[in-house]
Formats: C-alpha cells, sequence, structure tokens
C-alpha cells in the first residue's frame, strides 16, 4: 500500500521528515559502530522519536504501539520492521541524548535561513523540573565538608596512639594524607604476623588493642573514601540526590507540604525567539541570576548568529549579567526587582533609601532630607562564584547628630548611632 497518497500533503509528519532530510546526521551515526540493513536507520529512528514527541508520546512502549498502528509513523518507517521498545530507549539514550546539542542548532540554524526566527530579540525563561528522584536522598556538601573535617582530626588522634603504643617511627609530617594511613596499617598488619596475633570475631570474644587499632583504622578510611565520593559528584554544586547524581536540590513553586521542602530538580532555561524554542540548558542552579551567563556562552558556542536584545523577568537582574551582556553587545531588557513595590507610596516616601535622594554626580556625594551631605566614605569587593568582581561603594554621613529625621533615617537596631 502506498502510504504517501493516503497522508494530506499538508500534514506536519510530511513537514517533519523533510527538515530531518535536510539535516546532517554524521554526529548521530557516528555513535553506531554498525548498522543493519534489515531495520529503521538512525534517520528514521529519529523521525520517529521527533513525531511521537511532537504527538504526545513519550513512552517508549506508546512508540512502539503507534509504529504498529499509526499510518502516520508506517509512512515514517518506509517499510522497515516496527522496533521494539527497547531499541527506542536504546536510540535516545545512547545515540541521541550524546549529539542532541548539535541536532538543536542545526535545526535553530535552519529556521533562521529559512527566515522563521527574527534574529533580534531572544526571550529567556527558566522551569524547575522534578527529577525522578526519592525526596529524602539528599547528600549535602557543606555537611559532608564539616564531617570531614572532624574524621580528619579522629585519624590524626589514631594514628598518634598507634605510633605512641608500639613504638613507631613517624611517617609524615603535617596534615595526615591517606596514603600515610595506608603506610600504618601495613605496619600494625606486619606487626601482628611477627607477634603471631590471631584476630577474633563474634559474640564472647576479647579483641586485642592491635585487632582494635586495625579495625578502627578500616573503617575510618572506608568513611573517609565514602565523603572523598559524595565531595566528588557534588562539585560546584551544593547538594545532590542518591538515586541521581545530576539532580539538585531546589526549592520547588509546586509546595504541597507548605513547608519550604527542598526536592530533587533541574533548572531548565528556555530562549525563545517568535515562538520558536531556539535553545535549551540544563543548570543545577536553583536561582535564575547564575543560568544567564552559562546559558549565553552554551547558545553561542552552537549558533552562527548573534541577538541584539534579551528579555527576561526580574529573577536575572545582577550586576554580572548586565555587564556580561554588555560585553556581548547586546541590550538588556530585565524587569528590575524592586519595580512593582517602587511605585507603592510608602516606597517612594522612604527618605533612608538612596533612591530617593538627589545625587550629585560632579561631587559624588547623596543630599539627604535634612539637607546633609552623604560622601563616600568606604569601598567593598566581593567575587562571584564566575569571578567577577562586584565593587559596593558605601555613602556615610557624619553629621547625624541632633538631626530630626534620624528615626526614620536610620532603621533598625542602628538607629541610636549617629
Amino acid at each position: 500500500m502506498e502510504l504517501s497518497t493516503v497522508i494530506p500533503d499538508d500534514d506536519c509528519v510530511r513537514l517533519l521528515s523533510q527538515f530531518v532530510e535536510e539535516m546532517d546526521l554524521t554526529d548521530l551515526y557516528a555513535t553506531y559502530s554498525r548498522i543493519r540493513g534489515n531495520q529503521a536507520d538512525p534517520r528514521q529512528m529519529l523521525k520517529i522519536v521527533l513525531y511521537a514527541y511532537l504527538d504526545g508520546h513519550y513512552s517508549s512502549r506508546e512508540m512502539e504501539k503507534a509504529c504498529r498502528r499509526d499510518i502516520n509513523y508506517m509512512y515514517l518507517l518506509e517499510g522497515m520492521p516496527v522496533p521494539d521498545h527497547a531499541t527506542f530507549a536504546r536510540f535516545r539514550s545512547l545515540h541521541f541524548a550524546p549529539c542532541a546539542k548539535e541536532l538543536l542548532a542545526q535545526t535553530s540554524e535552519l529556521l533562521y535561513q529559512l527566515g522563521e526566527l527574527s534574529g533580534h530579540d531572544i526571550f529567556i525563561d527558566g522551569t524547575k523540573m522534578e527529577a525522578y528522584a526519592n525526596k529524602y536522598t539528599f547528600v549535602w556538601k557543606k555537611s559532608v565538608t564539616k564531617n570531614q573535617e572532624k574524621l580528619l582530626g579522629k585519624l590524626a588522634a589514631l594514628t598518634e596512639e598507634c605510633i605512641s603504643t608500639y613504638g613507631l617511627k613517624p611517617i609524615w609530617h603535617g596534615k595526615v594524607r591517606k596514603k600515610d594511613v595506608v603506610k600504618l596499617r601495613r605496619r600494625l598488619v606486619r606487626i601482628k604476623n611477627e607477634v603471631g596475633i590471631s584476630f577474633v570475631h563474634g559474640k564472647g570474644s576479647h579483641k586485642t588493642q592491635l585487632q582494635r587499632h586495625i579495625e578502627m583504622l578500616d573503617i575510618y578510611m572506608d568513611r573517609l573514601k565514602e565523603y572523598e565520593r559524595h565531595i566528588r559528584i557534588c562539585g560546584e554544586r551544593n547538594s545532590y540526590s542518591k538515586t541521581d547524581h545530576d539532580a539538585t536540590f531546589m526549592r520547588m513553586k509546586e509546595d504541597a507540604m507548605l513547608n519550604g521542602q527542598l526536592k530533587p530538580a533541574y533548572n531548565l532555561q528556555h530562549g525563545v525567539d517568535s515562538e520558536y524554542v531556539i535553545w535549551i540548558s540544563i543548570t543545577p542552579y536553583p536561582n535564575d541570576t547564575k543560568t544567564l551567563e552559562p546559558f549565553i556562552r552554551d547558545m553561542y558556542g552552537h549558533l552562527s548568529f548573534r541577538y541584539k536584545n534579551v528579555v527576561a523577568d526580574a529573577g536575572y537582574e545582577s550586576e554580572e549579567n548586565y555587564s556580561y551582556l554588555s560585553s556581548y553587545g547586546m541590550a538588556a531588557f530585565i524587569k528590575p526587582v524592586n519595580y512593582e513595590i517602587s511605585k507603592k507610596k510608602k516606597y517612594k516616601n522612604d527618605i533612608s533609601r538612596m533612591e530617593n535622594m538627589p545625587y550629585n554626580a560632579d561631587g559624588d556625594y547623596y543630599t539627604c532630607k535634612a539637607g546633609k551631605r552623604l560622601y563616600a566614605h568606604d569601598t567593598r569587593r566581593r567575587k562571584s562564584r564566575n569571578g567577577y568582581t562586584i565593587t559596593k561603594t558605601i555613602y556615610e554621613c557624619r553629621e547625624c547628630a541632633g538631626c530630626p529625621y534620624r528615626s526614620e533615617c536610620i532603621k533598625g537596631r542602628n538607629w541610636k548611632i549617629p
């Protein structure tokens, strides 16, 4: 049966098939060691998977079922046998995932060449997707680091006790190292063999001091290896899930318990142009402020065209993001964090805010409600995680004594301090 005569000319399956035919799938074919001739090739598998996502089928078993019953899927198979669900699962994880970014870049490039994208304005926003992992499998980097320091202290005390007890020569200087502890254990085992001590186990058995020392060294070393593994998996993150090492614990918008419980999740960043999602990145950062720079860097590492304007919400506002976008020659249309509250009357009448004080650029000073001047007093610098230096200038007024507006201007516990 000629399926192409049954499917309408304006059906989306024809557009998708033609779109994939225009793509360079060299990276996709490179993931295969050999391709059999009696089964669907990678190009056909990619068409089926993309059309299944478009059709709302995300399960590999649903894809297999659709290939047996749906005429559009049979059209994409081109007469080849129906792949089973395991074939679809392997294709997504082993072949499609490693080259997904290259295929997305080709799609965006082709849309830009066809004139579907403006190439001028990009709208960036993020959403958190909960990972398929257990809720109470968290590992906190700060807690692991603290326990590691305590364990190193216990290990140093135990090694000193062993050296003094058995009259051994110290084998390290300063900080205890793992290889030195291994050498110490070998010396203790050598003493055990020379003396002819046999280790005992079980209830009612009396362990010698040498056996207890060797067993404690083994326990401490196993725990130290576990802490090092936790820190290595965390990397630059502050947490991860034991059942999904790529997931980071974040505070979600959907809080059923209403207690701010952290859940394993991913922060997905989307770049949209002319209603097309042209780029996606997955970051482990809970807030969107730190995701803009890696998103732009990753996008420009794959796309050839450049955007002039970036539109985002208040979650992306920071001095570092403004400076980064300016270095690329991009204008930032980012909603300020205090935009909504700045329109309220209480905010406008607050005399303690620098936004409500006149600023003199020539003299570099602010003027308060009482007419006193606030000059630059101190400069504070702080480095972000990406290495960007944030400089803040502190302005101070030295004539606050006897000011009638002092209680309104200086808030909190510092209102008595002039």
